[in-house]
């Protein structure tokens, strides 16, 4: 989150009263992530988060606000978008704000665990399987826009600006993945709506202090807005990217990738394709990232409250990765 577009208070607090959700008493601007512009906000009814898009268009954000009101629905612990009382029982989700598409949800309680332990992985694997079940009638589509075809259309613009290894490096990577993604293996994946970017920064646990140390309590999962329709298994590979991965190295911390596939696996069984898939899509999410951290961070926009993410990282992941499979 940050903030590429300014809102005043006065306009803030016109878009909440509309929306039936109290009197403004304060806002404050987000300062975590780099794709839209994020207020949290606070009116006497409770606590909210303003979010003005920047890149994805009004045409593109029914998908993921409608997917966040059809999981609430289903009892999964998401943002739930508000509803325009005089939408005439359309549901409108989306507003305009500033020459911006925005919307409004609950701020979910808790906080991030930027340190988890497999408990904490273990918790996100039971959830995210629920998560993929509960998507399974959804009836909206649209494709993973952070996908093969963006990957393939991107590379090319960061090129430039990479030393000779770790341009080999992508475009072998790159060359791999078109392969697998023309595999009968990749196409016996299940698919439906994922979130595609279920870092340890998108999920919020309970702080209060419980008897069992060891049963983290899982509040929510939130920063929809790289929804869309894939395999799960790809999902489920950024998971253990990030969740499971030494930060330093971006070495793979087996305790941790074991729980949380475990408790995964004990929700939604994986398929035989996915077992044998899942090497590929752990190197398949790690090239999703680096390539997304070397554009914003070769050619990024200015904003307000921004810091831009280390590329390096997910090249150190998907080196590790790649000892695996070459």
């Amino acid at each position: 989150m940050a903030v590429y577009t300014e809102v005043s208070f006065d306009e803030a607090s016109a878009l909440l009263q509309r929306l039936g959700l109290g009197q403004l008493q304060s806002m404050e601007g987000c300062s975590g992530g780099i794709e839209n512009t994020n207020y949290f906000v606070t009116t006497d009814q409770g606590a909210h988060v303003l979010t003005l898009f920047e890149r994805l268009t009004a045409g593109q954000l029914p998908f993921y606000l409608h997917l966040m009101k059809h999981l609430a629905r289903h009892g999964i612990a998401v943002p739930d978008p508000a509803v325009d009382p005089a939408s005439a029982g359309k549901g409108q989700l989306l507003y305009m704000l500033n020459g911006k598409p925005a919307t409004v949800v609950n701020r979910l309680k808790g906080k991030s665990e930027l340190a988890p332990t497999p408990a904490h992985c273990a918790a996100v694997g039971t959830a995210l399987a629920k998560m993929h079940l509960a998507g399974r009638d959804f009836n909206l589509q649209q494709p993973n826009l952070r996908g093969l075809q963006w990957w393939n259309a991107t590379v090319p613009v960061v090129l430039p600006f990479l030393d000779a290894d770790k341009a080999a490096l992508v475009i072998s990577e790159l060359a791999y993945q078109n392969h697998v993604a023309a595999s009968a293996l990749y196409g016996a994946l299940p698919r439906g709506p994922i979130h595609a970017d279920l870092f340890r920064d998108n999920v919020m646990f309970d702080v209060k202090a419980r008897d069992d140390a060891s049963a983290p309590v899982l509040t929510g999962f939130f920063d929809f807005y790289f929804a869309g329709v894939d395999t799960w298994l790809f999902d489920l590979a950024v998971c253990l990217n990030d969740w499971c991965i030494d930060l330093a190295t971006g070495t793979a911390l087996p305790g941790h990738t074991l729980a949380l596939v475990d408790a995964y696996h004990a929700v939604r069984p994986l398929s035989a394709p996915e077992r044998h898939g899942l090497p590929a899509m752990l190197r398949a999410g790690a090239l999703r990232f680096w390539i997304s951290r070397l554009w914003d961070f070769h050619l990024p926009r200015e904003a307000a409250l921004l810091t831009a993410h280390d590329p390096g990282h997910f090249e150190r992941v998907l080196r590790q990765r790649r000892l695996f499979t070459v």
